[in-house]
């Protein structure tokens, strides 16, 4: 792993953990830049309220859980309102789909177990779990993070099913300046990879290209020069969606093993 970076500059978009990443990269002999394409999450209280007291009130046919940090937010506002218990109770009662480990993982610390799981860590994977289930006429309750998913809810509404959506969480765009400064790093050769620890990141660095009418040269920059690094396939559907093809992922969702593919991807293609 030692020096596998060495002289290549890479551009951080995420802001968690970025003083970790930036050590790391220096280990590996690189550059780091901290250049967060995305502000902090904020929790919303009053959605999260609103759609809580909507799950216990109306049990849902099918229970969609997106993220184990969303879940456990769920539980937390559910212990607010005296509604613990009943919360409980209500996921015990219907069958639960999952995306991703740490779902899983969260229901496994309150005795739960999804019956439907991601073959990928992805919405599009999560939509393949739930193919052969009868979802005309049921009423599913669908947990978010951070943004909207409207491929998946979109494919469980054309499946017939009425859909609720509870989201603990909404992401922010970053400081003024700071998509401008990493979208000219990125098309100006300024770095010669990027790391995107989320979806919304690239989102928000896609958009603001768009408004400027560059996004084309972004998509480009990537194609071309600059390497994008995704920390995993939710990440990476955002970039793949504005057509960006040449995406470095780890086979494990982790931010230092991003950081690790990407020093192998280079020793093997130097």
């Amino acid at each position: 792993m030692a020096e596998q970076l060495k002289g290549l500059t890479v551009a951080l978009a995420g802001p968690r953990k970025a003083e970790e990443m930036a050590k790391l990269v220096e280990n590996m002999g690189g550059t780091a830049l901290h250049r967060p394409a995305q502000g902090t999450s904020f929790l919303d209280d009053a959605a999260l309220h609103d759609g809580l007291k909507a799950w216990v009130e109306q049990p849902p046919d099918l229970a969609v859980l997106t993220t184990g940090m969303g879940l456990e937010a769920l539980f937390g506002m559910a212990a607010k309102l005296g509604l613990a218990e009943r919360f409980q109770e209500v996921l015990s009662a219907s069958p639960i789909a999952a995306r991703g480990y740490k779902t899983v993982n969260a229901l496994k610390k309150r005795g739960l177990e999804p019956v439907v799981r991601d073959d990928d860590g992805s919405n599009a994977g999560l939509i393949r779990g739930l193919q052969e289930w009868d979802l005309q006429g049921k009423r599913v309750m669908l947990q978010l993070h951070g943004e909207t998913a409207p491929q998946l809810t979109g494919w469980l509404e054309q499946a017939g099913a009425s859909v609720g959506c509870v989201q603990p969480y909404r992401y922010t765009e970053p400081e003024p300046g700071a998509l401008e400064q990493l979208l000219g790093d990125i098309t100006g050769g300024k770095v010669d990879a990027v790391a995107f620890t989320s979806g919304p990141q690239f989102r928000f660095l896609a958009q603001h290209a768009r408004e400027q009418g560059r996004l084309e040269a972004l998509v480009q920059a990537l194609e071309d020069r600059v390497l994008a690094v995704s920390v995993g396939r939710v990440t990476s559907e955002a970039l793949k969606e504005e057509g960006v093809k040449r995406i470095i992922m780890p086979e494990h969702e982790r931010m230092g093993s991003m950081l690790v593919s990407l020093g192998r991807y280079l020793a093997a293609n130097r």
